[in-house]
C-alpha cells in the first residue's frame, strides 16, 4: 500500500520497485511500465532494467531509445551550478 501511494506522489525508486515485483508475479507489461515511468524520473536502476527487457525482447529499439532521450533528459534538468558546486563542496557524499 504504502509503495503505491509513494509511486503515485512521484517517487522513483517505488516505481521501481513496483516494476520489480511485478516483474516477479509474471506481469512483465506492468513491470515495463512501472520502469518506463521511473526511467522517465531519471532513475538509473529502472533504465538498466529497461536495458535487460530489450535484451530479453519484451522491449522494442524504438521504446527503448525514447526513455533512454526522457531519461537523459530528466537528468539533465537536474544539473544545475548551484548543485555541481555543492556536490564539489562535499555535501552530497553519502547521500
Amino acid at each position: 500500500y504504502h509503495l503505491e501511494e509513494a509511486a503515485i506522489k512521484g517517487h522513483p525508486k517505488a516505481r521501481n520497485d513496483l516494476g520489480c515485483i511485478e516483474e516477479g508475479n509474471g506481469r512483465m507489461d506492468r513491470a515495463i511500465k512501472h520502469w518506463v515511468i521511473a526511467a522517465n524520473l531519471g532513475l538509473d536502476a529502472s533504465l538498466e532494467a529497461l536495458k535487460n527487457c530489450y535484451r530479453a525482447g519484451f522491449v522494442g529499439k524504438e521504446d527503448l531509445a525514447a526513455a533512454l532521450r526522457r531519461h537523459q533528459a530528466a537528468v539533465d534538468a537536474t544539473k544545475s551550478p548551484q548543485r555541481k558546486a555543492a556536490t564539489e563542496f562535499g555535501m552530497f557524499e553519502g547521500v
